[in-house]
């Protein structure tokens, strides 16, 4: 059987050594497509994989249509939305995710980014301190958990909404569960993002509940971008001079919002939540056991499709 590891943005050198001892000690081939440039490449390359190991890289009907002996798909990390999951079902491949590997990573980041903004963006200016702050978490898993976790040690107030995530499980962490999302905006200075994108949170973040925030209030979403309504955080940010928004991920009106509101916002050039050595191992090597399991005994624990 050939595992196909297809990366737009590689893995590093030595996650792709574990990732292949790993695929190689169960027996399979494997395969790599590297910083690929056209999406034939990745058609052509998928034709002959019984399994297929990706990052962001985008994974639609065409591919399935294209990957005749294709049996599992692991998305090396948490989020899939750039998997097509109901053409995966038809086609009868199963899809997965490595969730956890790399939320430590992406909750250091958060704190990167709380410390740059309530420092001004260190620009010389009188900032503040997170010590004593409340910090909102808007979903309470694997990421949302690494941030509570984090942001006890400085000594913040932490409180969470998770509709999926029983109130005992939040409370067990140290956390204050929160039941509705205007509470979470409105009681906490500072709110970290960790929503997937799906239909029913698509634009469900925008002008009246930024506007709910305290004095000086701090968005921060390192989740997705399509969780924000882009013309109310305009909106928002036009009308409240105090608030800042920092992302890990660079909305389409980018552009817009650093002109206008220069100092308040920033934006990675690129998704860098993920981008540690540590979590590029973590997840790669994960998505290559995964891949095994599957092809192998049939282990399907990280089934997103059904």
């Amino acid at each position: 059987m050939k595992v196909l590891v297809a990366t737009e943005k590689p893995f590093a050198a030595v996650a792709v050594n574990g990732i292949r001892e790993v695929i190689e000690n169960a027996g399979y081939e494997l395969v790599l497509l590297e910083k690929y440039s056209s999406k034939q490449d990745l058609l052509d390359a998928v034709k002959a994989a019984d399994g297929l190991i990706i990052r962001s890289d985008k994974v639609d009907a065409q591919v399935f249509d294209a990957a005749k002996n294709l049996k599992i798909v692991v998305r090396a990390g948490a989020g899939y939305d750039n998997v097509d999951l109901a053409a995966a079902t038809v086609h009868g491949v199963c899809v997965e995710n490595t969730p956890g590997q790399n939320s430590n990573a992406v909750a250091e980041l958060v704190f990167g980014m709380a410390i740059m903004a309530v420092r001004n963006m260190y620009n010389g200016t009188s900032g503040s301190e997170l010590k004593g702050k409340s910090l909102g978490i808007h979903a309470f898993g694997q990421v949302g958990r690494n941030v509570a976790r984090i942001a006890k040690g400085f000594g913040m107030s932490v409180s969470a909404l998770d509709p999926y995530c029983p109130d005992e499980v939040i409370a067990e962490a140290g956390v204050t569960p929160i039941h509705s999302v205007e509470d979470l905006y409105k009681n906490n200075q500072v709110v970290s993002l960790h929503i997937p994108a799906t239909d029913e949170t698509r634009n469900s973040v925008g002008y009246d509940l930024i506007t709910l925030m305290p004095k000086n209030g701090v968005l921060i979403n390192t989740a997705r971008k399509e969780v924000i309504d882009e013309e109310g955080l305009r909106k928002a940010l036009s009308e409240r001079s105090d608030l800042k928004y920092v992302a890990d991920i660079r909305p389409d009106i980018a552009n817009e919002l650093e002109e206008e509101f220069a100092g308040r916002v920033f934006f990675t050039p690129k998704k860098m939540g993920a981008q540690t050595s540590e979590a590029n191992i973590n997840a790669g090597i994960a998505a290559a056991n995964q891949v095994v399991a599957f092809l192998r005994d049939g282990i399907d624990r990280f089934r997103v499709n059904r």
